[in-house]
């Protein structure tokens, strides 16, 4: 990329031929996060801890004590995160250039509405390639589904009942095919992890995991805002946290489009 070029970008922002969306779900106590049967442990939740706030232990500042599991709200997954990718790369690891890419949105609103269970498959991603062109070395695959909007409610968000939390995901067939057949960098969903609720009792458990962090891919979990996307277009830009022995961290995403 040329100097040239970089004040575009620069320029671009400024006067708003390009545009920077927030794809990040604002993270707190009340952020929802992924709930394990037992006998799984669960991370434990966000919260702020006081330290001072303009006062004797601190009287000209105020800061705090983050506690938080890595895997809470908008965050990446590291391959070292999965048993398959175990020999991989910690979240302070990943090549930093991977971080940044094409984003190529693949809309399962409508679908997922008359199914919350819909797993994507291998023909609607070929269908959607019929129409975008292929996925090409480098891309972020975000999933749009309309699951964003159940934020509000934990309990709307992960859409559990006795045989366990509905949500969308991707297809065994799919996700290995994803992760050995397109040069993509990682999968980003809306809802609270990268693999479908049901999918502990798929083979393998939770393919989306298996499959990608075992092939050096990526996954990013509770975005917003991907209906501000085009198909095609946006750059992505993903932030976490370069936690040393990290298998994942809380992340800032972002998306540039043309204004």
């Amino acid at each position: 990329m040329t100097t040239t070029t970089l004040a575009g970008v620069v320029a671009g922002l400024a006067d708003g031929s390009l545009r920077v969306i927030d794809l990040t779900t604002p993270l707190s106590a009340s952020t929802p996060a992924l709930r394990l049967p037992a006998p799984f442990a669960n991370l434990i939740d966000f919260s702020l801890e006081e330290v001072s706030a303009y006062n004797e232990p601190g009287p000209y500042w105020r800061h705090n004590n983050i506690h938080t599991g890595e895997h809470i709200g908008t965050h990446l997954d590291a391959p070292i995160h999965w048993i398959s990718g175990r020999d991989g790369d910690d979240v302070s690891q990943i090549p930093v250039q991977r971080l940044i890419g094409p984003a190529a949105v693949l809309d399962l609103t409508r679908v997922v509405a008359a199914d919350p269970d819909h797993l994507l498959s291998v023909a609607e991603v070929e269908a959607w390639e019929g129409e975008h062109g292929r996925l090409t070395a480098g891309t972020w695959l975000l999933l749009r589904t309309g699951w964003e909007s159940r934020g509000g409610s934990e309990a709307e968000f992960l859409n559990a009942d006795e045989t366990g939390s509905h949500t969308p995901g991707v297809s065994v067939e799919c996700a290995q095919w994803l992760a050995t057949e397109r040069e993509i960098t990682g999968l980003g969903v809306e809802t609270v992890g990268v693999d479908a609720g049901l999918a502990g009792g798929f083979d393998p458990a939770f393919p989306v995991h298996y499959h990608f962090l075992g092939n050096d891919k990526y996954g990013l979990t509770s975005l917003r805002n991907l209906g501000a996307l085009p198909p095609t277009g946006a750059v992505i830009v993903v932030s976490p946290l370069p936690i040393v022995g990290g298998t994942g961290s809380p992340s800032r995403v972002l998306a540039i489009v043309e204004g």
